[in-house]
């Protein structure tokens, strides 16, 4: 390979003897890309065709499943294909947009989080003015929002980073995510800056917001009548358990960065599927059986097709 394509391509180092399992890896990933596409799929058919279920709440949980949706399947498809093939590898302008991508999902799922609760707080907290604050002019604001504000700020990163000279070619990792940044020869102190104020604002400041609201949903919860905290617990849960799952696995995005090559193999390639397969799958399960009005409609769906 001469100059011209070691510049161009770039080696996806992550994979631990792919030679040897590549079809039992395949076959493993395939059927959890099938299983996230179909878990995620149930539940949003079941919000749109039910029209119970079209409250901004459940709109909130639908824009997130899809979120999950089109973040395995900005990964799924090329680790497929790496799976089968004897090199491992991405060109330069393609790993830009996969890492673009990426972090412009992740991010939005943090402003999604938000939104949802930001609209529960409005629902326990101040019920008289529901309808009027979540109004689906504002619904739309929020979601429109939650998409457009990270891909619209992460353009910026991704235009700089496509003028950066590489002095090494292989990542470690199975995709390309924050680990990009490790190849570069020379840290640029913009790119660092501009990641910080990425982060705070779209993903730290989010996920405050999130804690600040559930904090006083608590206290409000708290001295009110047992109907209340009833209410605030089937519907701030499940948002609370995929907000720690998810804010888990994102710092650890943020940590190997840091770490770079001093991270154990094994244990870098355990937890990026934790990232790829454990949440995409998690977020449909936990709004699934833990939401009542969404568990009646699944199980009422489970035994129509039993019956058949």
């Amino acid at each position: 390979m001469d100059d011209d394509l070691n510049v161009t391509y770039i080696t996806l180092g992550g994979y631990l003897e792919v030679q040897k399992y590549r079809y039992l890896y395949f076959m493993i990933m395939f059927t959890v890309y099938i299983l996230i596409i179909c878990c995620n799929s149930t539940i949003v058919c079941l919000i749109v065709i039910h029209r119970n279920l079209h409250e901004p709440m459940y709109i909130f949980i639908a824009a997130l499943l899809i979120n999950s949706v089109l973040y395995s399947t900005n990964i799924y498809p090329k680790l497929l294909i790496d799976f089968l093939s004897e090199k491992q590898m991405i060109s330069f302008q393609a790993c830009l947009f996969q890492a673009y991508i990426f972090y412009t999902l992740a991010t939005s799922e943090f402003l999604l989080l938000s939104a949802m609760a930001y609209d529960r707080y409005v629902s326990i907290c101040k019920p008289l003015q529901y309808p009027t604050i979540m109004r689906k002019t504002n619904v739309k604001v929020f979601l429109v929002s939650a998409w457009l504000v990270p891909a619209c700020e992460l353009v910026v990163s991704a235009v700089l980073n496509a003028n950066i000279k590489l002095c090494r070619f292989i990542l470690d990792g199975l995709f390309c995510n924050n680990s990009f940044f490790n190849l570069q020869c020379v840290r640029s102190a913009a790119l660092s800056i501009y990641g910080v104020f990425m982060y705070l604002n779209i993903a730290l400041f989010p996920m405050l917001f999130v804690l600040f609201t559930y904090t006083r949903i608590l206290i409000i919860s708290y001295r009110s009548c047992r109907e209340v905290r009833k209410k605030a617990a089937q519907t701030c849960l499940p948002h609370l358990l995929v907000l720690i799952s998810f804010s888990t696995f994102f710092s650890y995005d943020i940590v190997i960065m840091k770490l770079e090559s001093n991270f154990p193999k094994l244990a870098r390639l355990i937890m990026t599927l934790q990232v790829i397969v454990y949440h995409p799958l998690f977020n449909p399960f936990i709004y699934g059986l833990k939401m009542t009005e969404i568990f009646k409609h699944l199980k009422r769906l489970l035994f129509q097709l039993k019956s058949h």
